[in-house]
């Protein structure tokens, strides 16, 4: 009797090394599928939080990478943030072509900003290109966007400021518009979470899409306190170098809490219709 056990025992062991009891490839498929629904909720979830944050208004645009192919984006169509739903979801590669898109959708002017970052920087998951009020004033002169206080703290490496006119000559629409424009702002970014564009607004991007919305809404933040500062007079102390770096490490571990409240409020009103 034992030894019948143990005969069965190490049949099972054979099949089992050679993966007789895998998960069927049909089944694997499935994977990427559920993991872009999420994506995609949370994308149109991200476009709504931007919106209600004062972010973004009838403009601007948030995207994500296609968690199918690193080499794709998803992000909506051309519509104000506010009315993007899952269906207004497009694919695309980083020319800015759209893939599988219905024929009736026109496509942001600027989807080259997100595709040529996305190509420069393989760590960037999530893009967001707002207009903000607040951080217009730092683009536009010689006053730099520092950090002041510790939820801005992912501003410590420096904030390049894109002019422009250095890629595209003096008569630009001040659009990214075409590849190379998206190119020059890639190259300003570099490797710093956060750019001004000289007369336009910022792009912020980040590691996973709760991060980079929690970036966009605290640099409007920082921009509006700094203002002030500015208005107060005197000496402002930002953080330094070993604040930023270390606040950072934190931020990290906190900020989906942000997250998960601002996705409650906004799921609670794509529910209801709002």
């Amino acid at each position: 009797m034992f030894g019948f056990v143990r005969a069965r025992l190490a049949i099972l062991a054979i099949l089992l090394a050679a993966g007789a009891f895998a998960t069927p490839a049909w089944a694997q498929q499935k994977a990427p599928a559920a993991s872009l629904d999420a994506t995609v909720e949370d994308l149109v979830v991200a476009n709504r939080v931007l919106a209600n944050q004062q972010v973004l208004d009838a403009y601007g645009h948030v995207s994500v990478r296609d968690p199918r192919d690193p080499n794709h984006f998803l992000m909506g169509r051309n519509l104000a943030p506010a009315l993007v739903t899952s269906a207004d979801i497009v694919t695309y590669d980083f020319d800015g072509k759209p893939i599988g898109a219905p024929a009736n959708f026109t496509h942001f002017l600027e989807r080259f900003l997100h595709g040529e970052i996305y190509r420069a920087r393989p760590d960037v998951m999530a893009i967001v290109h707002s207009h903000s009020p607040a951080v217009i004033p730092f683009g536009d002169s010689t006053v730099a966007l520092q950090p002041m206080y510790h939820m801005a703290s992912f501003l410590s490496p420096g904030v390049p400021v894109f002019e422009i006119r250095k890629a595209g000559g003096n008569s630009t629409n001040m659009l990214i518009s075409n590849g190379t424009l998206g190119k020059a702002l890639a190259a300003t970014l570099a490797d710093k979470n956060v750019a001004l564009m000289r007369g336009h607004g910022d792009v912020v991007v980040a590691s996973s899409l709760p991060m980079a919305v929690f970036r966009a809404v605290y640099t409007e933040t920082n921009a509006r306190l700094e203002l002030q500062a500015i208005g107060i007079g005197g000496p402002i102390t930002f953080l330094n170098k070993d604040e930023g770096t270390k606040a950072m490490a934190v931020i990290e571990q906190i900020h989906t809490r942000a997250w998960e409240l601002w996705k409650r409020d906004a799921l609670q009103q794509i529910n209801a219709g709002k």
